[in-house]
């Protein structure tokens, strides 16, 4: 049987915490490394609704793209949200660990999971690669198979994207001609002016806000497809599972379907 310290070798190797952002909370946040884990659930957000999957499936490892603490606390009082799924962790014995900007950046990584979900093919390039070693950064740029209009993509991107309320939004002539594309996956508002002068023909991101986009189309750079944050980084599990299952490490994976999307419902 796998020791949660075995685990953490294989995900580390995938993902080396040296390469998350200085102001990020990444690794081992509950759980001993000496415990024994026989199943891993993957998860974008360590949530309540997450934790109750664990535990109704067995779990004794539950691996989030997000951090659980990304600020300090003062308490884990049963009474607050964060302070119910750390009790609950405890007192089940179930591990958490968080790979977050370590993920992003990663070969592969997120954004690589996304841009195969909406149909990249052939090789993938970071959108803003490390200058020490370019094959990491944020984001990625591929290829479509062939050149396709806007709308026909933004169909294709939402039928590969699971499902939340509001789906995506497109900026942009649904005729245009699209084949060059720039994805990165979760808030890609910093990447923009990064997309424009990489010469893609659409940018494919999260968490969009109004001024910065209308001045993006304005002055005539990318089309923008704008989707839900937790859709964009959902593909990665997959990619992390078969990673640790391939890895060596003997355990049972599972990739949590459960929407935790901050957005339920639209009209």
């Amino acid at each position: 049987m796998a020791a949660l310290t075995d685990v953490i070798d294989a995900l580390e190797t995938a993902y080396p915490p040296a390469r998350a952002e200085s102001w990020d909370a990444v690794g081992l946040v509950s759980g001993d490394p000496a415990q024994p884990v026989r199943k891993v659930l993957f998860a974008v957000d360590p949530v309540v609704v997450v934790v109750e999957e664990a535990l109704e499936w067995g779990a004794d490892l539950i691996v989030t793209h997000h951090p659980l603490y990304l600020r300090g606390t003062t308490t884990v009082a049963a009474g607050t949200p964060k302070g119910r799924v750390i009790r609950a962790l405890i007192k089940n014995d179930i591990a958490l660990y968080t790979a977050h900007t370590n993920a992003d950046v990663a070969n592969p990584g997120v954004s690589d999971a996304l841009a195969r979900a909406v149909g990249l093919t052939g090789d993938l390039v970071p959108l803003r690669p490390f200058p020490d070693d370019p094959g990491r950064g944020l984001g990625r740029i591929g290829e479509l198979p062939s050149p396709m209009p806007l709308g026909d993509f933004a169909e294709q991107a939402a039928a590969g994207l699971p499902k939340t309320s509001w789906g995506i939004r497109v900026a942009g002539d649904p005729g245009r001609r699209v084949s060059r594309v720039a994805v990165s996956g979760g808030a890609g508002d910093s990447l923009l002016g990064t997309a424009a002068a990489a010469g893609v023909d659409v940018f494919l991101t999260a968490d969009l806000r109004h001024h910065p986009a209308s001045e993006f189309v304005e002055a005539g750079g990318p089309a923008l497809i704008d989707a839900a944050h937790w859709a964009t980084e959902w593909p990665w599990l997959d990619s992390a599972a078969s990673m640790l299952a391939s890895s060596g490490v003997t355990v049972e994976t599972r990739v949590s379907a459960t929407v935790t999307d901050a957005w339920t419902r639209g009209y």
